[in-house]
């Protein structure tokens, strides 16, 4: 098991029989032999020409298990409470479901004047910074999908509903890293998005603070860092380098 862990906390693609002997403190009679065991199970592979060692497609297996296994939820929790305490106003975690989008969690501010979203309602996803956040990151493919499938509904004024103006939209949100939206989902608030990807670099979530649009709008600039600081951090908690 040492031998294994060292390869995941290395930081080096392979390793070879005398950095595993010193780093562990072995001989490296007992090296060889603990990775043909490894071996045999696809745990470690090795480069016939180098006769150097790396994980094993049986290794990647078990980290994807564990990553499949994590609940985004619990993970996001302690950055949806820090943006609400950090920035006053209510944090939200979103996820893709199919072609929709749906609020699964929130951490509202204690002013009386604040904005709450309904937990579980899919909503389509051109409209709010939220969706946007999401549909941006997918592939153009996907995208044309989504637009021939269900159009661009209008859900209230503001909505995008013009196809080459949200597609221009999309690319300026992937330029800049978050998504804005003043009223498209719901008249009267606005809110910042950014997009949460998981071990794959699939988007799959997106963070978001929203507020009432008279006070949100003068802050959307000190607003955007911080949040998209915290979807970094929760997307390399899932597993995502990039």
């Amino acid at each position: 098991m040492d031998v294994l862990l060292l390869f995941g906390r290395s930081g080096r693609p392979d390793l070879g029989v005398t950095e595993i002997a010193t780093e562990l403190g072995l001989t490296k009679a007992a090296v060889h032999r603990i990775l043909t065991a490894l071996r045999s199970r696809d745990l470690i592979s090795v480069d016939a020409v180098t006769r150097r060692y790396a994980l094993g497609h049986a290794a990647i297996a078990l980290g994807r298990a564990y990553l499949a296994r994590m609940d985004l939820r619990a993970v996001a929790a302690p950055e949806l409470r820090r943006l609400a305490q950090q920035l006053g106003e209510t944090a939200t975690l979103s996820i893709r479901r199919g072609d929709t989008r749906l609020y699964v969690d929130q951490v509202v501010p204690p002013h009386e004047l604040r904005v709450e979203v309904s937990l579980g309602i899919p909503y389509p996803l051109h409209a709010g910074s939220s969706s946007k956040a999401i549909l941006a990151f997918l592939d153009e493919a996907e995208v044309d999908g989504l637009i021939g499938r269900h159009g661009l509904e209008a859900l209230t004024e503001r909505t995008i509903v013009d196809e080459a103006r949200l597609r221009k939209e999309l690319a300026a949100i992937r330029k800049r890293g978050y998504a804005t939206s003043q009223g498209e989902r719901q008249e009267g608030t606005a809110s910042i998005a950014a997009p949460v990807f998981d071990h794959d670099g699939r988007v799959i979530a997106a963070l978001s603070v929203a507020g009432p649009l008279s006070r949100f709008k003068p802050r959307m600039a000190e607003l955007a860092p911080p949040l998209v600081e915290a979807a970094a951090r929760l997307s390399g908690a899932l597993g995502h380098s990039g």
